[in-house]
This record gives C-alpha cells, structure tokens and sequence, in this order.
C-alpha cells in the first residue's frame, strides 16, 4: 500500500528540520514549525518554538551534526494531519521520536515532536 500525499509530504519536511543546514538556521527552521510549537526533548527538556530555535541556532551551539533517521513511518490520522514516527541516532544517542505534522495555510508544520532515548538491542 503506498503513502498518502499528506504522508509522504509531512516525511520530506521532517528529512529537512534533520539537515543540519536547515538546523543551523532560524530562518529555516522557523518555516517548518507551527507558531505554537512543543516539543518534549529526549533531554527531558520542554521546549516552545523561540527556544528551540534559539538553542539551534545560537553562537555558542556545537555545529550541527547529520542526524540518522531509521524506521520513519506514517499515518494520517485526519485530514491535514500526521503522525510520524522513527528513531535517530545522534552522536551515538538513540531515541525513539513521534512528529505529528499539520498542514497550516497550505504548509506542512511540526506541531508536536517527542524524542525518548533507548538502548538498541546488539545482534
């Protein structure tokens, strides 16, 4: 069965806020998040839109690194709304990590993200 348009969309602009040339800029990054933003970080950490970016994109912040996407799945739960789901690995953190993506005046936005580390079982 093949990914809805909304799906496949919402996939690409999580691929984007990954790069780290759209992370290192507020510009960019401020295209793909909702104004009322949330995220539960796998630190644990609440952060709003302002914050987020802010961290990304400080003078002080360490250069962004590439992030690894694996598993990312999706489901449209209603119409002009998604639910992504994948894990990332991330200077050799794993974290399981839920998206959920709204279309907003013909844009695909993040809304919601949620990361929570994990230990990946060894073959």
């Amino acid at each position: 069965m093949s990914e809805s348009t909304a799906v496949v969309a919402a996939i690409e602009a999580e691929l984007r806020l990954l790069d780290p040339a759209v992370r290192s800029s507020a510009e960019l990054i401020g295209e793909l998040l909702h104004p009322d933003f949330t995220e539960f970080g796998s630190s644990g950490r609440r952060w709003d839109r302002e914050s987020i970016i802010a961290a990304l994109t400080a003078h002080d912040a360490p250069t962004a690194r590439p992030v690894t996407a694996s598993e990312m799945r999706g489901v449209e739960l209603a119409p002009h709304l998604v639910l992504l789901t994948f894990d990332t690995e991330h200077k050799e953190i794993w974290a399981h990590r839920s998206s959920l993506w709204t279309l907003t005046g013909g844009r695909w936005l993040l809304y919601f993200h949620q990361g929570t580390v994990f230990t990946p079982e060894r073959a």
